[in-house]
């Protein structure tokens, strides 16, 4: 794995985003409060380093700066990992915050994909419209080729469920991104 700086341009949004896969420091600025709390988590719980800039054209609403931040932030995965060897693949993991539990099983298998099962009590965190959870992590592993599967199996509060999301599938892709000698795969390439 390896340090990765990308940078995204559109008529819609500015993105420059730095990753490191085995830590440093977390600076996040997107606009958008509450979703600069959820990557926060994210990259505390998973252990990365990274930071995040994005200029997007929150007139509109979030969603540009949402989705495409999660296309950037993909790219940058699919980046750092190139062939995927010496790590474990697989990794899943349960998150409760208080009254919600959420679940997420990732596959960094070079086959994008993304089954996401989520009834969000709310509509809204702050500024921040739930409903593009599953638009972030779709376009994450599209951009990433990982195969992600991510529930939120119950709960009564938005701000909850959402950030159990983001903090199980950092902990599923920290345990997929350990160390393991060899590639993962009886095909012997993936």
């Amino acid at each position: 794995m390896k340090a990765v700086r990308l940078s995204r341009k559109t008529r819609e949004t500015d993105i420059a985003l730095e990753l490191d896969p085995a830590g440093g420091a977390v600076e996040i600025s997107t606009g958008i409060g509450f979703f600069d709390h959820m990557l926060t988590a994210f990259a505390v719980h998973g252990g990365f380093g990274l930071r995040v800039r994005v200029q997007g054209d929150l007139e509109v609403d979030g969603h540009h700066t949402v989705e495409d931040t999660g296309i950037v932030l993909g790219r940058a995965f699919a980046e750092a990992l190139a062939d995927k060897s010496g790590i474990a693949r697989f990794g899943s993991f349960y998150i409760p915050m208080d009254e919600a539990l959420a679940f997420a099983a990732v596959d960094v298998s070079g086959r994008p994909f993304l089954e996401f099962r989520a009834a969000f009590s709310q509509a809204v965190c702050g500024q921040y419209d739930v409903c593009l959870t599953e638009e972030f992590f779709r376009a994450f592993a599209a951009n990433a080729a990982v195969t992600l599967h991510v529930r939120v199996e119950y709960g009564k509060n938005a701000h909850h469920e959402v950030e159990a999301v983001f903090k199980a599938c950092a902990h599923a892709l920290r345990l997929a991104l350990a160390p393991k000698e060899g590639l993962l795969s009886t095909k012997g390439v993936l």
